[in-house]
């Protein structure tokens, strides 16, 4: 058997990604899997995979300066076939891995040279230039790597230019997991947005549409803030007595909500590492059976209406966000048929059924060399 080692410095235990998708996965298929994380919580085993824990970091610089080093001796430990990083700031790790002969994956979840032009910490000026060199730090080590596996397709096609041993394995539901199992005229009138809430996700421009309905509707605010400023800016305003605030939820919460839905909303705001990403609570959302109110970009749109699943609306436009969730409550058949759509939709293409085969010919692949 196989031992292999996912390692990471930021993901919780249970990530949905990391220990939900692809661990489950290859424990299932056969692999020895250990999964290396910080979280305070204790060495463990679930569902056949191992769980070695390097203690929680005291804040974003300890996490990379001193939990990578940490990350790296466990890994060391582990003497695995196979390595598949899971945050950028572990890839000094996986070069340290190379040069002891092994072999290692990095999996991009985001374009992050794109991401680093899009974080609100960062002035202008820093951002283009931490966003270039890490570009170019990316491409040097990455060349270096056994592999690339990439959340979307467009990120794959960024590495297959820098490394040929590249493919996407997207972060699609897994069948089953939040079906819809009351009757349509069960529903509350709500709708809901379930992810990290972030100025960049659009979090102002929802509840100001929340403060413009006119249906009566509620809006289910699942996930936490990223920034504290803002969670007390948004509080101030008119929508915010329309918002039920859930705070995080696990996976039986979030499809509770879903269930209760009518629409589920994904309106980040046009910055360069949204346009082409392909938000994970857009295709739950489908699974669900619920219609997607979801920002206008153009490969967002493409999914939308080549599917009748939702509709799309400029993410910058409080009205337009309050129009469509209108236009969803107050039309239960015409939701209901998007929401149909939208899981056969699922059901069909976008499920981690295909991209659990992906990834484990992926690693049969790398491990045959």
């Amino acid at each position: 058997m196989n031992r292999i080692a996912h390692l990471t410095s930021a993901h919780p235990r249970h990530d949905t990604r990391i220990f939900l998708k692809q661990c489950r996965t290859l424990a299932a298929a056969g692999y020895d899997v250990t999964l290396v994380v910080a979280d305070d919580a204790g060495d463990g085993c679930r569902e056949a995979v191992k769980f070695v824990d390097v203690g929680r970091p005291r804040g974003r610089l300890d996490r990379m300066l001193v939990t990578t080093r940490r990350v790296f001796s466990e890994a060391v430990a582990q003497d695995a076939a196979l390595y598949h990083l899971h945050d950028p700031e572990l890839i000094p790790v996986g070069m340290a891995l190379k040069r002891r002969g092994k072999k290692v994956i990095f999996d991009s979840h985001e374009d992050v040279p794109k991401q680093l032009l899009s974080k609100p910490y960062l002035g202008r000026v820093s951002q283009r230039a931490l966003s270039g060199a890490f570009s170019l730090f990316e491409q040097y080590a990455c060349r270096q790597f056994d592999g690339i596996i990439a959340a979307t397709p467009s990120i794959r096609d960024k590495f297959q230019k820098i490394n040929g041993r590249t493919d996407d394995v997207n972060n699609f539901p897994m069948v089953g997991e939040l079906d819809a199992a009351i009757p349509w005229t069960e529903k509350r009138k709500e709708v809901c947005y379930v992810g990290g809430i972030a100025a960049i996700r659009g979090i102002r421009e929802v509840i100001r549409a929340s403060g413009l309905l006119q249906s009566g509707a509620r809006l289910n605010l699942v996930g936490a803030f990223s920034e504290p400023e803002l969670e007390a800016e948004v509080k101030t305003y008119e929508g915010w007595g329309r918002v039920n605030e859930l705070g995080f939820l696990d996976r039986g919460g979030v499809r509770d909500v879903m269930q209760r839905s009518v629409a589920g909303l994904v309106t980040f705001l046009p910055m360069p590492n949204h346009l082409d990403s392909q938000p994970n609570k857009m295709f739950e959302y489908m699974s669900s059976g619920i219609p997607v109110i979801a920002s206008d970009f153009p490969l967002w749109r493409d999914i939308i209406e080549r599917n009748d699943c939702g509709v799309c609306v400029d993410p910058l436009d409080p009205k337009a966000i309050a129009g469509a969730i209108d236009y969803l409550v107050l039309n239960p058949d015409i939701a209901k048929r998007m929401g149909e759509n939208g899981r056969k939709a699922v059901l069909d293409q976008y499920n981690w059924s295909v991209q659990a085969i992906k990834l484990t010919e992926f690693y049969a692949a790398i491990l045959r060399v």
